[in-house]
Protein backbone atom coordinates (compact mmCIF):
# COMPACT_ATOMS: atom_id res chain seq x y z
CA UNK A 1 0.00 0.00 0.00
CA UNK A 2 1.16 3.20 -0.72
CA UNK A 3 0.48 6.87 0.40
CA UNK A 4 -0.25 10.16 -1.33
CA UNK A 5 3.05 11.05 -2.19
CA UNK A 6 3.97 6.84 -2.87
CA UNK A 7 6.05 6.19 -0.36
CA UNK A 8 5.24 2.39 1.39
CA UNK A 9 2.45 2.64 4.19
CA UNK A 10 3.19 0.16 6.47
CA UNK A 11 -0.11 -1.26 8.01
CA UNK A 12 1.16 -1.60 11.72
CA UNK A 13 -2.63 -2.42 13.53
CA UNK A 14 -3.88 -5.64 14.81
CA UNK A 15 -5.22 -8.29 12.44
CA UNK A 16 -8.55 -7.59 11.12
CA UNK A 17 -11.24 -10.21 11.65
CA UNK A 18 -12.29 -10.68 7.52
CA UNK A 19 -14.70 -13.81 8.73
CA UNK A 20 -18.36 -13.14 7.56
CA UNK A 21 -21.55 -15.24 8.98
CA UNK A 22 -23.81 -16.47 5.74
CA UNK A 23 -26.83 -13.60 5.43
CA UNK A 24 -28.52 -14.58 2.58
CA UNK A 25 -28.54 -17.36 -0.08
CA UNK A 26 -28.45 -16.91 -3.94
CA UNK A 27 -30.42 -20.48 -5.60
CA UNK A 28 -29.55 -20.83 -8.98
CA UNK A 29 -31.78 -23.11 -10.54
CA UNK A 30 -32.06 -24.93 -13.60
CA UNK A 31 -34.73 -27.11 -15.45
CA UNK A 32 -34.23 -30.65 -14.91
CA UNK A 33 -34.80 -33.57 -18.11
CA UNK A 34 -38.09 -33.75 -16.70
CA UNK A 35 -39.12 -30.32 -17.31
CA UNK A 36 -38.24 -30.07 -21.19
CA UNK A 37 -41.43 -30.76 -22.23
CA UNK A 38 -43.61 -27.32 -21.99
CA UNK A 39 -46.61 -30.00 -22.21
CA UNK A 40 -45.31 -31.62 -19.04
CA UNK A 41 -44.08 -28.19 -17.46
CA UNK A 42 -47.58 -25.95 -17.75
CA UNK A 43 -49.46 -27.72 -15.52
CA UNK A 44 -46.66 -27.27 -12.68
CA UNK A 45 -46.10 -23.74 -13.59
CA UNK A 46 -49.84 -23.29 -13.03
CA UNK A 47 -49.22 -24.00 -9.41
CA UNK A 48 -45.82 -22.86 -9.07
CA UNK A 49 -46.34 -19.69 -9.20
CA UNK A 50 -48.87 -18.27 -6.14
CA UNK A 51 -46.40 -20.99 -4.06
CA UNK A 52 -43.42 -18.91 -5.13
CA UNK A 53 -45.44 -15.25 -4.35
CA UNK A 54 -46.28 -17.03 -1.25
CA UNK A 55 -42.33 -17.67 -0.20
CA UNK A 56 -41.99 -13.81 -1.42
CA UNK A 57 -44.58 -12.75 0.41
CA UNK A 58 -43.63 -14.34 3.83
CA UNK A 59 -40.45 -12.97 3.57
CA UNK A 60 -37.95 -15.52 2.72
CA UNK A 61 -37.40 -14.97 -1.25
CA UNK A 62 -36.11 -11.48 -1.20
CA UNK A 63 -35.83 -11.10 -4.74
CA UNK A 64 -35.93 -13.10 -7.83
CA UNK A 65 -35.45 -13.27 -11.85
CA UNK A 66 -35.21 -15.13 -14.64
CA UNK A 67 -32.19 -15.92 -16.42
CA UNK A 68 -31.98 -14.74 -19.86
CA UNK A 69 -32.20 -17.84 -21.60
CA UNK A 70 -35.03 -18.82 -19.79
CA UNK A 71 -33.02 -21.85 -18.60
CA UNK A 72 -33.98 -21.52 -15.16
CA UNK A 73 -34.26 -18.40 -12.03
CA UNK A 74 -32.19 -17.30 -9.68
CA UNK A 75 -33.51 -15.98 -6.46
CA UNK A 76 -31.78 -13.95 -2.96
CA UNK A 77 -33.07 -15.66 -0.47
CA UNK A 78 -33.03 -14.53 3.41
CA UNK A 79 -31.88 -17.69 4.89
CA UNK A 80 -28.62 -18.43 6.02
CA UNK A 81 -27.77 -22.05 4.76
CA UNK A 82 -27.75 -23.93 1.88
CA UNK A 83 -29.93 -26.91 3.31
CA UNK A 84 -32.24 -24.27 4.39
CA UNK A 85 -32.85 -23.23 0.93
CA UNK A 86 -33.35 -26.57 -0.58
CA UNK A 87 -36.18 -27.40 1.96
CA UNK A 88 -37.66 -24.59 0.95
CA UNK A 89 -37.45 -25.01 -2.84
CA UNK A 90 -37.68 -28.96 -2.90
CA UNK A 91 -41.51 -28.02 -1.17
CA UNK A 92 -42.14 -25.76 -4.82
CA UNK A 93 -44.52 -27.92 -7.38
CA UNK A 94 -41.33 -27.71 -9.48
CA UNK A 95 -39.56 -29.30 -6.94
CA UNK A 96 -41.64 -31.89 -5.99
CA UNK A 97 -42.41 -32.64 -9.58
CA UNK A 98 -38.42 -32.83 -10.04
CA UNK A 99 -38.48 -30.39 -12.94
CA UNK A 100 -36.11 -27.94 -11.49
CA UNK A 101 -32.61 -27.97 -9.41
CA UNK A 102 -30.92 -25.45 -7.28
CA UNK A 103 -27.09 -24.89 -7.06
CA UNK A 104 -26.31 -22.76 -3.97
CA UNK A 105 -23.90 -19.92 -2.90
CA UNK A 106 -23.96 -18.46 0.48
CA UNK A 107 -23.31 -14.47 0.65
CA UNK A 108 -22.13 -12.10 3.38
CA UNK A 109 -20.93 -9.08 3.88
CA UNK A 110 -18.08 -7.77 2.14
CA UNK A 111 -15.84 -7.97 5.09
CA UNK A 112 -12.45 -6.73 3.20
CA UNK A 113 -14.29 -3.27 3.67
CA UNK A 114 -13.29 -4.10 7.47
CA UNK A 115 -9.97 -3.87 6.78
CA UNK A 116 -10.35 -0.65 4.62
CA UNK A 117 -12.33 1.17 6.85
CA UNK A 118 -9.83 0.00 10.05
CA UNK A 119 -6.94 1.32 7.96
CA UNK A 120 -8.87 5.20 8.07
CA UNK A 121 -9.07 5.25 11.64
CA UNK A 122 -6.35 7.18 13.75
CA UNK A 123 -4.30 5.57 16.05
Amino acid sequence: MENSNNNPVKYTKMPVDLSTKTTKILAIGRWTEKAKDLNDRVPVMIKEVPATVNLYLTGAIESWYVKPDISGVVFIMNVTTPEAANELLEKLPLGVAQMMEFDFIELGPITPLRFLYELNQPE
